[in-house]
């Protein structure tokens, strides 16, 4: 088995488990979206589209936070986390950024107690 398969495998563990937990299965958006929320810290009944924007913003440099590449400096008066990045991502094609956003997922959830 190499790397590939392995996160892949991971992965589709996670799904299973989302699938399980909102009885449908979400795409790697909606994910992002449920981690910004967590990550927010409030739920309202509806967010704004630039406000769900921010959510998967919160989201990436969160989840990017766990490998040195952004820290949390803060957040502002209406609760928003603000990030200051401290090191340029890799140089990646598409597939190889969806699996690094995939593999910090997997991360987020695994330390989050998922």
């Amino acid at each position: 088995m190499n790397i590939q398969d392995d996160l892949q495998t991971r992965w589709w563990a996670l799904e299973a488990k989302l699938v399980e937990r909102f009885g449908k299965k979400p795409d790697l958006e909606t994910i992002l979206f449920l981690i910004g929320i967590q990550e927010f810290g409030q739920l309202k009944e509806k967010f704004t589209k630039e406000q769900k924007q921010d959510l998967m913003h919160v989201a990436v440099c969160s989840l990017f936070s766990q490998s040195g590449y952004y820290i949390l400096e803060g957040k502002d008066d209406e609760g928003w986390p603000h990030f200051r990045q401290l090191k340029t991502m890799p140089e990646m094609n598409m597939t190889e950024q969806e699996n690094f956003l995939k593999d910090h997922v997997l991360l987020y959830f695994e330390t989050h107690d998922f």
